[in-house]
């Protein structure tokens, strides 16, 4: 089974994830989406990132209607920082018969010659990048890509995080049970 790994803080995840995420299962040969909920880093805000343990509930939230899509906690047990790499030879060794990709912006493709073992990564594993303006794929670095041009929404998780605190409505920007469980736990309020 080819399976997608999404990382990413989903602090909160929104429509925007979902859309890439739906998108790379119908445009591509990957099976499954595991959305990998990074835990805290350290580099950031501690005070507006949720516990690993609600990103990870809201996630499967947004999730739970669609069978191709599954919440992963696995960095939440893995030494920290967290890099790709390691989580990478650590689902490798577990699921040995499971062909793994990262997904992730070209954005972030950009700076991949900065990761940790950047080598590795780009001879053992695939990468589905899906485009984002002004930051177009011109170097590969020899690695196996797939390049989509996935409809983008121009919503972030700070955005998001900045209309709760201004008492303002995020219908639309994350699945209605998400919604209502952040209104409900008072999440991002302050």
């Amino acid at each position: 089974m080819h399976i997608g790994l999404y990382f990413g803080s989903f602090n909160p995840v929104h429509t925007g994830h979902l859309i890439v995420a739906n998108h790379v299962v119908n445009h591509t040969d990957v099976n499954k989406i595991w959305f990998v909920v990074s835990p805290h880093n350290p580099l950031k805000d501690s005070h507006s990132l949720l516990n690993e343990y609600d990103r990870l509930h809201l996630v499967n939230l947004a999730i739970e209607d669609n069978n191709k899509f599954r919440a992963s906690n696995v960095e939440f047990n893995l030494p920290k920082p967290s890099y790709t790499i390691d989580t990478l030879t650590y689902l490798t060794e577990k699921f040995p018969l499971e062909r793994f990709s990262v997904i992730l912006g070209s954005d972030s493709f950009k700076n991949m010659h900065r990761w940790k073992n950047f080598e590795t990564l780009i001879e053992r594993y695939s990468f589905i990048v899906y485009n984002r303006p002004g930051f177009e794929v011109e170097e590969t670095y020899g690695a196996n890509i797939t390049v989509l041009d996935a409809p983008l929404l121009q919503i972030s998780s700070t955005f998001i995080r900045k209309q709760v605190k201004d008492k303002k409505s995020i219908k639309y920007l994350v699945p209605p049970n998400v919604e209502q469980y952040i209104a409900n736990n008072h999440y991002y309020v302050k």
